[in-house]
């Protein structure tokens, strides 16, 4: 009987090398990857069963990765594995198509119990974590971003690597455009945002998880 197959994806290489060690005896580890845009990528070529995915990855953020994959290949689980125990950023994820929730400060052996839950086709959250309130706020189905401060995919792309603090020759060459196309997003998306400098971004992709400080 073939073993699943599982990506893991986080930026810290210690913290991904541990996984892979803890995880392989079980499971089939196809690679581990750094950043978000790798993630889509290497899905989308190996197409695993699980995912394993930090949210604060450079260059897009564990969450809109998800929600991509998702959309991609449907069949494979997003178990996130974070430092983040704020029950809407849980609950956030289990809406952009999270199968499991894990905090990093969790014993090894629950990594294995949450990997074995969701390839059974259940899902899986942190005992850490209160399971009513983030059962309750994904019930109520509300984003954490109201809908009139809702930017496109290719905006929060943008703000995430301006956030990061690259400069817009740099984003316009990671996401292959012109850096007028660049600063014409970052003008609709200060637009939409009420924001009047780059600290107004910063600030904002900081309180919507976009990025992590």
């Amino acid at each position: 009987m073939s073993k699943s197959r599982i990506l893991i994806a986080d930026d810290h290489a210690l913290i991904g090398e541990l996984c892979k060690r803890l995880l392989e005896s079980e499971f089939e580890v196809v690679g581990v990857v750094a950043d978000g845009r790798t993630v889509i990528r290497k899905a989308t070529e190996l197409k695993p069963d699980v995912i394993l995915l930090d949210i604060a990855m450079p260059g897009l953020n564990g969450l809109d990765a998800a929600q991509r994959v998702k959309t991609a290949l449907p069949s494979t689980k997003i178990l996130f594995l974070t430092m983040n125990s704020d029950p809407e950023v849980a609950a956030e994820a289990f809406r952009r198509g999270g199968s499991g929730y894990l905090i990093k400060t969790c014993a090894s052996t629950e990594v294995v119990v949450a990997v074995r839950e969701i390839l059974r086709g259940k899902t899986y959250l942190s005992p850490k974590l209160p399971r009513d309130l983030v059962n309750d706020l994904r019930r109520r189905g509300k984003s954490m971003v109201s809908e009139e401060r809702r930017l496109t995919e290719r905006q929060r792309e943008v703000l995430q690597l301006l956030a990061e603090g690259k400069a817009m020759k740099e984003i316009g060459t990671i996401l292959h455009m012109t850096t007028r196309t660049v600063a014409f997003h970052k003008y609709r998306i200060m637009e939409v945002l009420g924001a009047t400098s780059t600290s107004d971004l910063v600030r904002y992709a900081v309180r919507t998880h976009v990025i992590s400080m």
